[in-house]
């Protein structure tokens, strides 16, 4: 059998910071902050049983502190992730620092949880 590649894997040797993340699930401004809508998993077979599940017990939607709301508004599908970095870090100063690992994680999260694409590795199409 062979096992499919992990979506980390296919980024190997990718500098993140010259990507250019897309926002693919749904969102809204509540107040001063930023509500993402987690999106229902599209998986199919045995793993899709497990997929519903565990989204049914989590959150759905998903309140971001004030990081999480501006960098989340800055991911527009326009700007790089080191441009957004440096934004992040004019807007909050040190309290973001290092402000490149820092949001390079929360990309990551908001990739892994399908919130976020990265066109050429990702599918974005029809979203």
């Amino acid at each position: 059998m062979v096992w499919p590649r992990r979506r980390r894997d296919e980024l190997e040797g990718v500098n993140l910071l010259e990507l250019v993340p897309v926002r693919i699930a749904e969102w809204e401004e509540v107040g001063e902050r930023v509500v993402v809508i987690r999106p229902a998993p599209e998986s199919k077979g045995l793993r899709s049983l497990l997929d519903r599940l565990l989204y049914e017990l989590a959150a759905k939607r998903l309140r971001l502190d004030e990081v999480g709301s501006f960098a989340w508004r800055q991911l527009d599908g326009t700007r790089t992730v080191g441009e957004v970095a440096v934004q992040l870090r004019e807007r909050f100063g040190d309290a973001v620092e290092p402000a490149e690992q820092r949001l390079g994680k929360l990309v990551s999260v908001f990739r892994r949880e399908g919130l976020v694409a990265y066109p050429g590795f990702d599918d974005t199409e029809g979203r």
